[in-house]
């Protein structure tokens, strides 16, 4: 058998260069890459073979360990799944700091490869430096914190453990089912060993994503209760767009004449204008998404996962007889809420059930009734779009100037605070790819860094990244790489002067936005006194955009078509009033509220909380 001596980090990199994946013929590389920060746990490992290998495997710099692994993973939403980037880290902290970035991966099914170098296998130099002692167990080290919010996880604590590690790392990260964060913990001795390796493990290897199909027997199930449905609801998640299907989704909709309400993930699934498409779903809803919702005697789930703001907690489907059917590539989400389970692609399983159901359509009253709700709530976003709110403008009209000037393919992007609510609700999503918000794990600090990765993805498009300014100030060192590596983002910072999405719910359960205003210590010992005075703009010029500052919605209009004549990263800083929000529509979000107080918000607080607290179920 032909082999080649090379060391443990010689023979990653090469390994991760020969991967392929395709999917309906189409083939491409898996890894554009690796991210990577370099201490002592992998300069002379890891570092040293991405040097060695810099002219066929492409080094990416970073600024923070946990920005890389967002930035991977907006790349691969972007990309559908089909590619994504490798992240590799020093021993400790550089490792921790991924762990928020590989949990964000596997609660969105993101496929991301982190490769956190971790403490000597040999041990004799133990306690080395960063390394977190045990007195329990030798055979622990921080990374063992990575297991939980891993889908596969390894430590290689020898150079050849990678020849089948490897192919089981390729396996999980290519499953449209068990995709997620893969972790091998990489020992910085075990890094630099060499072995000789066999060649065939650097041979070109082609990973094919399936497009499974649902069981026949479940299909005519599912088939059985959608023609005995009198109103039911679409609700199209993420796995919509991960498996290309809004076209068989509009398809089957418009055969059927079954109106579609859109998650975080999903929206996009259908044009905002198309009459069958309700809008956002949920919490974060539109009102004819939430009642139809809530009397629908059927509701076809596809590729969703229902959280509880898709759910209101459990209170969207309040309809006593209520059935589910659900279309998933994961066993685990397709059961759920008792339903009847189409496991299997999104895309093959639409059109599998559309000329299942034949002629069946839904009655021209209720379609009429959901054309009309779709016409109701462009009404409502063009109100809010055109508030004139002052003498600060609002988040929404905020929103609606970036939309307006906005193309049809440009891309929107966003993860924490009040503005996934209002961007879910509002934005006219024109395009499927146009809309990219990350709430599964709603990180702070996501957004610029994933707003790199999703220009990296799509370099022909416009990116809109609209944050706010407590996330800005949790991780906006991306800007740097933007400037680094010549990419060009338009940066929407909102300055409210604090959380004010926490604030405003702080407020709703009795507790007065108490700790969520930027302001000086007052003389009573409470943080009262007068705005911080951050100044955005500054901060944001510094690290190398070009900036722009905006005090109403004219100035605003001139900032971003001012940003579309760049060829540069560029912030925009606006000053928006915290107090003008979106109202929510027909929904409800459990949040507990404080059994007992002096207080008498939360006490009235309290009692609104358990009155719609009776609307939860269970659907078995």
């Amino acid at each position: 058998m032909h082999t080649e001596r090379l060391t443990m980090a010689q023979a990653l990199i090469r390994f991760l260069a020969a991967q392929h994946v395709a999917r309906d013929g189409v083939e491409t590389p898996f890894f554009a890459g690796c991210w990577g920060i370099f201490g002592h746990g992998n300069v002379a490992g890891v570092g040293q073979a991405l040097h060695q290998y810099a002219d066929t495997f492409r080094y990416y710099q970073a600024r923070n360990e946990q920005a890389m692994v967002h930035t991977a993973a907006a790349y691969t939403k972007m990309k559908n799944r089909l590619q994504t980037f490798a992240c590799t880290s020093s021993i400790g902290p550089g490792a921790t700091n991924m762990i928020t970035g590989a949990a964000v991966a596997t609660v969105n099914r993101l496929p991301v490869l982190l490769l956190p170098g971790d403490i000597f296998a040999e041990r004799i130099q133990a306690p080395v430096l960063q390394q977190l002692e045990s007195e329990h167990s030798q055979d622990v080290s921080v990374n063992d914190c990575f297991r939980p919010v891993s889908r596969y996880w390894d430590r290689i604590n020898r150079p050849e453990q990678i020849i089948t590690a490897l192919p089981e790392a390729m396996r999980v990260l290519t499953s449209p089912a068990e995709t997620g964060a893969v972790t091998l913990a990489l020992p910085q001795d075990v890094q630099t060993m060499a072995f000789d390796y066999p060649a065939a493990l650097f041979e070109r290897r082609v990973w094919h994503i399936p497009r499974n199909r649902p069981d026949l027997g479940a299909l005519s199930r599912a088939v059985t209760a959608i023609r005995a449905s009198q109103q039911p609801i679409i609700v199209a998640g993420g796995g919509v767009l991960y498996s290309e299907a809004t076209d068989a989704l509009r398809h089957f909709a418009e055969q059927t004449g079954i109106p579609v309400g859109e998650t975080q993930a999903g929206k996009g699934s259908l044009p905002y204008d198309h009459p069958l498409n309700l809008g956002a779903l949920g919490v974060t809803g539109t009102p004819g998404a939430n009642i139809l919702a809530r009397e629908a005697d059927l509701v076809i789930g596809v590729g969703t996962r229902y959280s509880d703001f898709t759910s209101a907690s459990n209170t969207a489907f309040q309809n006593p007889d209520v059935r589910f059917v659900n279309i998933n590539v994961a066993e685990f989400d397709a059961y759920k809420r008792g339903a009847i389970p189409l496991v299997g692609d999104a895309r093959v399983t639409l059109d599998e059930l559309a000329a299942a159901l034949g002629d069946f359509r839904t009655s021209d009253a209720y379609q009429a009734r959901a054309q009309q709700f779709n016409a109701e709530w462009d009404a409502e976003v063009e109100r809010i779009y055109m508030l004139e709110h002052g003498p600060l403008i609002s988040q929404g009209e905020v929103i609606g100037v970036v939309n307006t000037l906005s193309r049809p393919q440009d891309v929107v992007m966003c993860a924490a605070g009040s503005l996934p609510g209002d961007l879910h609700k509002l934005w006219r999503t024109r395009d499927p790819k146009g809309y990219h918000l990350e709430y599964g794990y709603s990180t702070m600090g996501y957004e610029i860094a994933g707003g790199l990765g999703i220009k990296l993805a799509a370099p022909e498009r416009e990116v809109y990244v609209m944050v706010g300014d407590g996330s800005y100030l949790m991780l906006s060192t991306e800007i740097v790489t933007a400037v680094q590596e010549g990419i060009k983002l338009t940066i929407v910072l909102l300055d409210n002067h604090g959380f004010a999405s926490i604030g405003g719910l702080s407020e709703s359960v009795g507790s007065g936005g108490f700790g969520t205003e930027y302001r000086h210590r007052a003389n009573g010992g409470q943080l009262s006194g007068a705005t911080l005075p951050v100044d955005f703009a500054a901060n944001a010029a510094s690290l190398g955009a070009h900036v722009i500052r905006a005090s109403n919605r004219s100035a605003l209009a001139d900032a971003v078509q001012q940003a579309q004549t760049m060829d540069q990263t560029v912030c925009i800083v606006i000053e928006t009033d915290r107090e003008q929000r979106v109202s929510g529509y027909e929904a409800w979000w459990d949040v507990a509220v404080a059994e007992v107080s002096a207080s008498e918000a939360v006490q009235r607080a309290r009692a609104e909380y358990e009155a719609a607290k009776r609307n939860e179920r269970y659907h078995l």
